[in-house]
């Protein structure tokens, strides 16, 4: 490793995939569309992730690191089978993971770089040549979830790793260890309390998770593993030769914790009054606590209904007025509903950051919520 450089890496699949979608018009591409339009805050200047991002990418053990970034469709078979994801793995579900077709994705994680940089030819080279290499990416990742506070469909991971031969070292949880400290005090300073904690993933073993003191809770923060000998060898690295260290992570906890902060929608805001606050290791403080406006819907599915699913339609008309959405019951009924059918209500919490919302602005989108949830989903409303 002599030198440091910024790699960008395109896929002429994902600008096809990205024009095929432009050319649909079902509410999924529309979504889609949406979530790939949306700002990378890990490279957008005056972002606490993209300050998270350099403190980390700044650190003297990468300061020969290549600097990924990667396509953000990709197929689907590589970002879970040649990193030994299991076939009934959740991430390969349409209810967790958005498809843009059978075959290609929105990719769930910063991890699949691994093959993207692995396949450039001067890579390949210094492997051959038996030389160490060691690489970062981070960028936009999606995956459906619950809505809340501290979940959001897309949000920022980094990843990080290092291969070197045998011969030179062999790596283990110390090595994993070093880099997990030095990357936690970077963010949160040097008096930090940390504990490490064994854990598990797909393409790494052994495997630790760190998590950090936060007043009196313990929160986990940053995951690192040795790399899987089956995953190198699916990479097309010798693992007989070489050997090497991961890790990866969410960006927004750990803003989130820097900056105490009560929303994750706020590192989005455009309001000045909140991006003035945004800086790491600054207590943020509430701008105004605006009042919430809630509204409930009810009404009766067919067993296949994906609460997923449902939740990025609510996305899709509430966007960021929406702070919240709780079931508040679900049952069966044969007798009242038909056999196969689940009543459900949900209350939908809106609440802006920004200001005071008014009952004429939000109507109008729970009327759209109420009449595509019938339209989308073939649902009896009640």
């Amino acid at each position: 490793m002599t030198s440091s450089r910024i790699i960008e890496i395109k896929s002429e699949d994902e600008v096809k995939l990205i024009k095929s979608l432009e050319k649909r018009d079902d509410f999924e591409a529309k979504r889609i569309k949406r979530y790939l339009d949306m700002p990378d805050l890990s490279r957008t200047p005056g972002s606490p992730i993209a300050e998270l991002s350099e403190r980390i990418t700044s650190l003297r053990r990468f300061k020969y690191f290549d600097i990924v970034k990667i396509p953000e469709i990709v197929p689907a078979d590589m970002s879970f089978d040649l990193f030994n994801f299991p076939p009934d793995h959740p991430a390969r579900s349409k209810s967790d993971t958005y498809f843009i077709d059978d075959s290609n994705i929105l990719r769930t994680h910063t991890t699949v770089m691994w093959y993207y940089w692995l396949n450039q030819k001067d890579i390949r080279s210094k492997i051959k040549k038996g030389e160490a290499v060691g690489a970062l990416c981070r960028g936009k990742v999606y995956r459906k979830d619950e809505i809340d506070r501290n979940h959001m469909n897309v949000f920022h991971q980094m990843d990080g790793w290092y291969l070197c031969r045998k011969e030179e070292k062999i790596i283990g949880l110390d090595d994993l260890k070093e880099v997990l400290t030095e990357i936690a005090q970077t963010i949160f300073g040097k008096d930090i309390e940390y504990r490490f904690n064994v854990d598990q993933f797909p393409y790494t073993d052994p495997s630790c998770e760190m998590e950090v003191k936060i007043g009196d809770r313990w929160v986990e923060v940053l995951g690192s593993g040795v790399v899987q000998s089956s995953v190198l060898h699916n990479l097309g690295v010798d693992p007989e030769i070489y050997n090497g260290w991961a890790f990866g992570f969410g960006l927004e906890r750990l803003a989130i914790i820097s900056m105490e902060l009560p929303d994750i929608r706020l590192l989005w805001s455009q309001d000045e009054r909140v991006k003035k606050q945004l800086k790491l290791g600054n207590k943020f403080k509430e701008v105004s606590k605006f009042p919430p406006i809630t509204r409930d819907i009810s009404f009766v599915v067919d067993k296949s209904f994906v609460p997923n699913n449902y939740f990025d339609l609510i996305r899709h008309f509430g966007g960021d007025l929406v702070e919240q959405v709780e079931l508040l019951d679900k049952y069966e009924n044969a007798e009242k509903f038909g056999q196969d059918k689940v009543s459900y209500t949900y209350r939908i919490i809106y609440r802006s950051n920004e200001r005071t919302l008014t009952t004429e602005e939000i109507d109008p989108i729970q009327k759209q919520i109420y009449n595509e949830t019938a339209k989308q989903f073939g649902a009896e409303l009640r």
